[in-house]
Parts: C-alpha cells; sequence; structure tokens
C-alpha cells in the first residue's frame, strides 16, 4: 500500500508512519519544509492546490491527513481561532483539490477530526449518530468535516477520524502532567466529575491502520476508547501510574481565569462512544483507563497489538 501522511512528525502522525512501514507500506511524509529524502515531498497547506503539482498524489492508495494547530496551544484569541480555522479547514481542502487534480487520484482519504463535534455532552453519551453541538470547537469540526466533502462526492472513500484526547507520555495531555504527578502535585479539575474521551496512542494507531482496510467504512469515526473517564477518574489513574497520592483540586474558576474560552475543554463534559469502529469489528487493546496509562508512563508494560 502507498499512503502520504500529512501531519506525520506530528504525535500520531510519527507513530503511525512508523508502524506503516513496519507492516510493509510504502508512506510518503508531506512536509513543509524541503524534502531530505525521497520517503518526503514538499507541499504548502496555505496554497490553494497545497503547492503539489497535479501528478504529485497520482498512484497512491490513500491519503491520512493529520496536520492542524494544537487545539490547547494558547488561549483562543482571535489570532488563535483563525489560525485553527486556517490550518485545519484550509488545508484539508488544499489537499483534497491536489487530490482531484491527479491523474490517478487516492481511493482513500482518512482525514483527522475530533469529537469536539459533539460539544459539551454532560453525563449524556453520544455516538456517530448525534448532531454537532455548539461552541467555537463543534463550528470548527463541521466546517473541517465540511472541506472534505468534495472528496467524497468525487467517489473516494472519505472517513473523518474524530479523535479523543490521545494518551502517549510522548505528547498530547499527559507529557505535560506527568512532572507534576511524579511530584506528588496532582490535581482534579474542578468538580472533577466531567468526562473525558480517551483514546491510547496504540489504539488510536491501531485504528487508523484498521480503517485503512475497511472499504466500507466512510463518514465519521469516533476515535475514543469504549469507557471515558471523568476527570476524577483520570487523575486516580495517572496518579496510581506514577505510584504517587493526588490529592489537590484546581477550582473551576481558576481554570476559567487562567485559560478563558479554552477553560471549556477541560470543564466540560464529553462522553463520546466508538459505536461504528466497535461495529466495524475493531478491538481495543486498552479500553479501560488505569491500564491505558499504566503502559504509557511504564512502556514494558505495553502489550504490543495489531489491528484486528
Amino acid at each position: 500500500m502507498r499512503v502520504a501522511i500529512t501531519g506525520s512528525t506530528g504525535l500520531i502522525g510519527t507513530a503511525l508512519a512508523d508502524g506503516l512501514r513496519g507492516a510493509g507500506a510504502d508512506v510518503t511524509a508531506l512536509v513543509r519544509r524541503p524534502p531530505s529524502s525521497g520517503a518526503e515531498l514538499r507541499w504548502d497547506p496555505t496554497a490553494s492546490d497545497g503547492g503539489l503539482a497535479p501528478s504529485a498524489l497520482s498512484g497512491f492508495d490513500a491519503v491520512v491527513h493529520l496536520s492542524g494547530a494544537p487545539v490547547a496551544g494558547g488561549r483562543w484569541t482571535p489570532a488563535r481561532k483563525r489560525l485553527l480555522r486556517s490550518s485545519r479547514i484550509g488545508s484539508t481542502s488544499a489537499l483534497v483539490r491536489a487530490m482531484m487534480a491527479a491523474a490517478e487520484p487516492p481511493r482513500v482519504l482518512l482525514c483527522a477530526s475530533a469529537i469536539g463535534w459533539y460539544g459539551d455532552t454532560a453525563g449524556r453519551a453520544v455516538d456517530e449518530a448525534a448532531p454537532a453541538g455548539l461552541g467555537f470547537l463543534a463550528a470548527l469540526v463541521r466546517d473541517w468535516e465540511a472541506a472534505a466533502a468534495p472528496a467524497a462526492a468525487a467517489g473516494v472513500r472519505v472517513a473523518c477520524l474524530r479523535s479523543g484526547v490521545v494518551l502517549s507520555r510522548r505528547g498530547g495531555m499527559v507529557r505535560p502532567l506527568l512532572p507534576a504527578f511524579w511530584l506528588g502535585l496532582g490535581a482534579r479539575i474542578g468538580a472533577g466529575t466531567q468526562y473525558l474521551s480517551w483514546i491510547s496512542i496504540t489504539d488510536h494507531v491501531r485504528a487508523v491502520r484498521f480503517l485503512l482496510d475497511q472499504p466500507d467504512v466512510s463518514g465519521p469515526v469516533n476515535l475514543t476508547a469504549p469507557v471515558p473517564a471523568t476527570n476524577a477518574q483520570f487523575t486516580r489513574a495517572l496518579a496510581a501510574a506514577v505510584r504517587r497520592p493526588a490529592l489537590l483540586s484546581v477550582p473551576a474558576g481558576a481554570v476559567r481565569l487562567a485559560l478563558g474560552e479554552l477553560s471549556s475543554e477541560l470543564l466540560g463534559s464529553s462522553r463520546v462512544l466508538p459505536a461504528r469502529l466497535q461495529q466495524a469489528g475493531f478491538s481495543f487493546d486498552y479500553p479501560d483507563i488505569r491500564p491505558a496509562l499504566a503502559a504509557e508512563v511504564h512502556p514494558l508494560r505495553r502489550r504490543i497489538g495489531t489491528a484486528r
């Protein structure tokens, strides 16, 4: 299989590229700098055609589009919101145009998305059948997925990967928390009753590889573990993984003051279930939060799985 990946130097992209190459796939990384090898192809996500020649993506079996500025990269100022939108919606539109310009377009597009689609679900469990929620992220994800729609209209199988919080000691939410938890300063956020929809990096990569080989799966697919955890449960699980107490709490007011509108991502509740992934036959290596975090903090405990 020939696969092109954007965002290949990020947390998920790096792990995915390594996994695909290990399985024998021919992986080309789309990068924004001059290529350093024949396994890289330069592109410009701000250009209308991605800065790619019409022949650039011809003959590829699939494209996995993972690029986008980090949602938690800073307060949601007007400038930050514009960057979050352009780095997702603009880049997706550019990539789709480049795919459609190819003489032999890729047959599959797996496009990153997010469970922000659902907004704050409170204690209510939702799956892919749920409508879009309210708020900035919900509108962002709606427009992001719409940017991939022209590829589907042209006959490409498009799956939108609505990812939850990816657990990895190498980045994402877990890495910046580890120093405080190692010092016994782990803390619950607000009431701690808000749900967190998460997925281990191992299962995320396995799920993407699984979806590359599922010709009947298109549209939105939730990439979340089947057992969402509350913030309090997450805090206890991470504390247990580092064998330290976590007796503190951060008041909701302090979070709002520090982060502004971004605080809704920590204080809101997201209880999202992977209905379509499980219906397609995917089995999770880490369905529960405690073993997932233990495996990340102590890599030797990790069970090596293959997509099934």
